[in-house]
């Protein structure tokens, strides 16, 4: 070994020397936590696209309503069962007004000396469905981020209070979530919903009676993780309030569980109200809302199925947006799929 050594050539070894600036030189720019998971959702495309989608329908809901020339409820008898018709598209063969009276495909729009154009066709009772469906679509995303709101908030301030000071605290608040746990949802809505009148406000409290339980036990459950950390101890031994070490030190590390639990809130509160509408507990006529739009048109599916397509389309492409932006939220704030 010494005389291979012996043999290289001088020159073989360059000495490189490295200043104290470049060697604590951080190549990779510094971002925040907000920032890499941002980095990182972004590369799902999934998601991306969800979110443009479900953008793009919150838009719609408000100004769909706007931009249509008839009012949600107004109705025009004469022009009651018209099939969706849209200018341009129509000279492909479909949304051409052309429906089927006597077994035969005629054109209703010019049957019934129809002038305008219906893009959604109209109801039995001669009212705009383009209008109808944007309305019930802003109605259920109403709702639903006002309960998930208002689920959030109590399940938060509940788990948190539960995990931090344990004890009997702890064993008292949790034996009341398992008591509400324990009994059916839908017997407690339907019960809550009897109750008061049928509308916006009872259905927000009927999901908000027990859809908060969920989300206290996962931040229950995140408060006992972090509770014990060095940083919280350290807090305490500064002499930090039971208050500042929650929300200042405990909620920041949970808050990105709490924005995925949300998010899958939300997508169950819009089904959830659908359900409710569609079984006659929810909104009454003549409001509209998703669920009593396809309440109203599964009733009509064999003679006018776009009653019931259309809204029950828009309420899968919500549900599927909001499920595949949680999936995305889930994995950028997640710290192990980190690249």
């Amino acid at each position: 070994m010494t005389q291979n050594l012996e043999k290289l050539p001088k020159g073989s070894f360059e000495r490189i020397t490295v200043s104290p600036e470049q060697a604590e030189r951080i190549s990779k720019p510094s971002v925040s936590f907000w920032q890499d998971a941002w980095y990182r959702l972004r590369k799902n495309k999934g998601a991306i696209v969800s979110l443009v989608l479900f953008a793009l329908i919150v838009i719609m809901s408000f100004l769909g309503p706007a931009i249509s020339p008839y009012e949600p409820n107004a109705q025009t008898i004469t022009h009651a069962n018209l099939p969706p018709k849209i200018p341009v598209i129509e000279n492909l063969g479909v949304f051409d007004g052309v429906g089927t009276l006597g077994g035969k495909e005629v054109d209703l729009y010019e049957l019934k000396k129809v002038e305008v154009n219906y893009w959604f066709g109209t109801d039995g009772l001669g009212r705009d469905m383009f209008s109808r469906v944007w309305k019930g679509t802003q109605v259920s995303l109403f709702i639903a981020f006002v309960a998930a709101a208002i689920d959030m908030i109590i399940g938060v301030i509940y788990g948190g209070i539960s995990g931090y000071f344990g004890g009997r605290v702890d064993d008292i608040m949790q034996r009341i979530v398992e008591i509400l746990t324990g009994i059916p949802n839908l017997v407690v809505v339907i019960l809550f919903i009897l109750i008061m009148d049928p509308g916006i406000l009872a259905i927000i409290i009927a999901l908000t009676i027990t859809g908060w339980t969920g989300m206290s036990r996962v931040v229950r459950g995140q408060v006992l993780k972090y509770k014990s950390q060095e940083f919280v101890l350290a807090a305490r031994t500064l002499g930090a309030s039971d208050s500042r070490i929650i929300w200042k030190h405990l909620m920041p590390n949970v808050l990105g569980i709490i924005i995925i639990n949300t998010m899958f809130t939300i997508p169950s509160a819009i089904f959830f109200e659908a359900f409710l509408s569609f079984i006659g507990l929810g909104l009454q006529a003549p409001d509209a809302s998703l669920g009593t739009l396809i309440n109203d048109g599964y009733k009509l599916i064999q003679y006018q199925p776009h009653i019931l397509a259309i809204p029950a389309i828009v309420l899968s492409l919500i549900m599927i947006a909001f499920n595949l932006i949680g999936d995305g939220l889930r994995d950028a704030l997640d710290p192990k799929m980190k690249d």
